[in-house]
């Protein structure tokens, strides 16, 4: 069997890929250990769509990513017979915490474009009455005793609100939609088989091998296999020679019902509060979906083997996200029950995606994109597809990086951002934030 790309992966981004190749006239093959596309860690994303980055790029890709999913059904151009994906346009508040360099942020909406509102503290209260604007800073955990129940001193002083931003109803249908999508151009996907090695001679890729011995030839390889990319570059030979790497994290969201009185699922907004180092948005159900941001007080558990890990809800972590969500919204009701999801990030060293070349003639990366990338996944596929196309008609992505344009917004987007060479990024949110 043969192909022109190999994708190692069918989740969002490796879906994404795989269509904008196929666009192209790319004859892709996606394989997958899983049984269907986005049933990996794809499949218990948050699915946000939002803007609030830490760096220029970070906000001009997911600004790009805003009209993508604006426009889903026509990107897409088909019509999938399980049903498409529904981008719930519910808008974004950035709270003015100390947890967030909101000010930068405000900058670089200003600059790129992106459409937002200020909201002061007496707006924010008319616009969202059930939340509480107490200043809980710094974010602590239940454990810590008076520290966490202390009655707040202050006030913060409002949000910034994105109008455009919001999430996506069902991640693994969208990776599906996009499956069908990718079908649509030719392509083609392998599901219940692994890769177990990277074939290569004289320095450029020729094929993989699977775990039932089947060899597939492909001058094109592209990792995107999530918490196991790291896995995939060791059999490819190229993790050592990399700056920035990726490992798996381990990481819980909860769900919690809305407030008696209020419509969250209707009438709420996906909020990053940094001030309590959580990030919440509407669910399905008149609930809501609650996560951490990853403060110093959270113990961070990476896993050295990404099929084997905790996925039960544990106690203290239910505990930290629910209850600091409480200090927010103090007529949350908190069930005796925990109830939510546990999976994988796919983490690099300065939390920001690695979306590259290798030093494996023929080998490229979406990794280290877990927690934060579900919505650039549109633009990152057209973004892998225009590296992938340069760097094989002769551009050396290393001493020239490939730069276009942004379909949509026209800004243009440098790829050499997210190099895998890069120095550790000072200006990461080193978090989900990104």
């Amino acid at each position: 069997m043969q192909a022109d790309a190999i994708i190692i992966g069918a989740g969002v981004i490796g879906c994404a890929t795989a269509f904008e190749l196929a666009k192209r006239g790319y004859k892709t093959l996606n394989i997958d250990k899983n049984s269907d596309a986005g049933a990996g860690s794809t499949i218990n994303s948050c699915a946000i769509v939002r803007a609030h980055y830490s760096t220029w790029d970070g906000v001009a890709l997911a600004f790009e990513g805003f009209k993508y999913w604006h426009n889903y059904e026509s990107w897409l151009g088909v019509k999938d017979e399980r049903g498409m994906a529904r981008f719930m346009n519910c808008g974004t508040l950035l709270l003015k915490s100390k947890g967030h360099t909101w000010q930068k942020v405000l900058e670089l909406y200003r600059e790129i474009g992106v459409e937002y509102e200020e909201w002061d503290a007496t707006t924010l209260r008319q616009r969202m009455p059930i939340y509480a604007l107490g200043e809980f800073w710094p974010p602590s955990r239940p454990e810590a005793g008076e520290a966490f129940w202390k009655e707040p001193e202050h006030e913060l002083e409002g949000a910034i609100f994105t109008p455009g931003s919001g999430y996506v109803n069902d991640p693994q249908l969208a990776t599906h939609n996009m499956m069908v999508a990718t079908q649509s151009q030719g392509g083609q996907f392998l599901f219940n088989k692994e890769v177990v090695e990277i074939r290569q001679e004289g320095g450029r890729m020729v094929g993989v091998t699977l775990n039932d011995g089947a060899k597939i030839d492909a001058p094109i390889v592209v990792n995107v296999a999530g918490p196991h990319s790291f896995i995939i570059n060791r059999l490819a030979g190229v993790e050592e020679s990399m700056n920035i790497k990726t490992r798996p994290l381990r990481h819980e969201v909860h769900h919690v019902p809305s407030p008696e009185g209020f419509n969250f699922e209707k009438d709420g907004k996906h909020t990053s509060d940094g001030d309590n180092a959580i990030y919440f948005r509407p669910e399905a159900g008149n609930a809501i979906l609650v996560g951490s941001e990853d403060p110093e007080c959270d113990v961070k558990e990476w896993v050295d083997h990404p099929d084997e890990y905790n996925r039960t809800i544990t106690d203290a972590q239910w505990k930290a996200q629910v209850y600091r969500l409480a200090r927010r919204i103090p007529d949350l009701p908190i069930p005796n029950q925990p109830r939510g999801i546990v999976d994988l990030y796919d983490v690099s060293t300065d939390w920001l995606p690695i979306y590259d070349k290798s030093d494996l003639g023929g080998f490229y990366m979406a990794i280290g994109t877990s927690g934060h990338e579900f919505k650039n996944a549109p633009p990152v596929g057209y973004m892998m597809s225009e590296l992938i196309h340069r760097v094989e008609n002769g551009q050396n992505h290393d001493t020239d990086p490939v730069k276009y344009k942004a379909v949509y917004t026209g800004l243009e987007l440098n790829i050499g951002f997210y190099s895998r060479n890069r120095q550790i990024n000072p200006e990461s949110s080193f978090s989900v934030n990104g």
